[in-house]
């Protein structure tokens, strides 16, 4: 038995309409990566705590591979959590990571479920 696993890396970049104020500090094309579990920001940039906070649940999800019909395979626009303000952030799948069972937890792989 494969001790590997694949997770999808993501971007989570900012999509904000034209002309519309925007309430959470954000601009668009603001973006950070997601590789495995370590966020990476661009130097210089930050995330408003409550935008991070309403996408946050979802990325585990996002990393995961999905049937081609689930909403969490064809959804990715999340609503800035501040009802004033338009803004979303995009979740784009960008490539394919490859982890050992072995790296990633202290549990051991057993055949029991």
């Amino acid at each position: 038995m494969s001790e590997e696993f694949q997770l999808y890396d993501l971007r989570v970049e900012v999509v904000c309409p034209t002309g519309k104020r925007i309430m959470c500090g954000a601009k668009e094309g603001d973006h950070f990566t997601l590789e495995g579990e370590m966020m990476h920001l661009p130097a210089g940039q930050g995330i408003s705590i409550y935008s991070l906070a309403s996408v946050l649940p979802l990325l585990a999800a996002k990393q995961r591979l999905t049937h081609e019909h689930d909403w969490m395979t064809t959804d990715s626009l999340i609503a800035c959590p501040d009802p004033n303000c338009p803004s979303q952030l995009k979740i784009i799948r960008t490539g394919v990571r490859t982890f050992k069972h072995s790296e990633t937890t202290a549990v051991p792989l057993t055949t029991e479920s």
